[in-house]
């Protein structure tokens, strides 16, 4: 006989018995997504179920996440060297308005555009770029990602030729990325880029959003906005955002326009050639 012991529950629980591998699943390295799972007879393993419904519970989670402003303006402060910024609030008198009225997301309350107002009249105004904090529809993408995003696209806008006037910075509780216009338009700005909490996904309940609009002002549409999306260390990464946010910023100057006109080309090989020639250019 054996000396053997039989394995209990608690000693199997890390074992993927009985699951049958997916070729696929070696590609599981290079994406988050839900490829080769394999599976235990006709359905997932468990652990792989399990690690979806903690991935929705997240999602929905990140949803309702409130926004802690005053840690936030705090750690703004600490790291930028800037004042305090200034809070502002939707229409939307809570989440659960925010989510069933989202037309209440994109406009300032009256509390708030009286604040904004009084800031406008204490500044030298016309600036050259509006940056505006929204919590969005995921306020942990903003509480992650924000004050980094920010701190490296200083570095860009400081290293860079054209002088780039800042209106003071304002955070955004129960916004939308049309209230963004709203601000910007207030402080006359040339320009505003909107830092707003995206749609959480499966596999990015932190998703960090940018939309830029030239000439802002109630009422533009979102093909006048260009947007640089999942902004995050397991997505597009913080510097290169920054980087791309530059790009488009100096583009946008020079054309004086965003959006469907306004091509993101900053990791392009353009092919040129002269205008004045006809034919297929694929020919030369």
């Amino acid at each position: 006989m054996s000396d053997r012991k039989p394995r209990t529950p608690a000693d199997t629980a890390g074992d993927d018995i009985g699951v049958v591998d997916n070729p696929w699943q070696g590609l599981r390295a290079f994406t988050d997504a839900r490829i080769g799972l394999g599976r235990a007879g006709i359905s997932l393993p468990t652990q792989r179920m399990l690690e979806f419904q903690l991935a929705h519970a997240q999602a929905r989670d990140a949803v309702h996440w409130p926004l802690n402003v005053d840690a936030l303006s705090e750690q703004l402060t600490d790291t930028l060297g800037i004042d305090a910024p200034l809070r502002l609030h939707s229409q939307a008198g809570d989440r659960t308005e925010y989510l069933q009225r989202p037309d209440l997301g994109r406009r300032l309350d009256e509390h708030s555009r009286k604040s904004l107002q009084e800031t406008v009249d204490a500044e030298d105004s016309p600036f050259d770029l509006a940056l505006v904090i929204v919590d969005g529809l995921s306020a942990r993408a903003i509480e992650a990602h924000a004050v980094t995003f920010l701190a490296a696209l200083s570095r860009e806008l400081d290293a860079d030729d054209n002088d780039w006037r800042r209106a003071p910075l304002t955070v955004v509780e129960q916004g939308r990325v049309a209230i963004g216009d709203e601000v910007g338009e207030a402080f006359n700005a040339r320009a505003v880029l909107v830092l707003i909490g995206e749609r959480p996904g499966l596999s990015s309940p932190d998703s960090l959003g940018l939309y830029l609009t030239w000439a802002p002002k109630r009422g533009v549409s979102d093909g006048q906005r260009n947007c640089i999306s999942n902004v995050r260390p397991e997505g597009l990464k913080i510097e290169v955002a920054a980087s791309r946010a530059r790009y488009l910023l100096n583009e946008a100057r020079r054309l004086e326009l965003s959006g469907v006109k306004l091509k993101d080309r900053s990791e392009d090989d353009v092919i040129d050639h002269d205008k004045n020639e006809t034919g297929n250019f694929l020919t030369y």
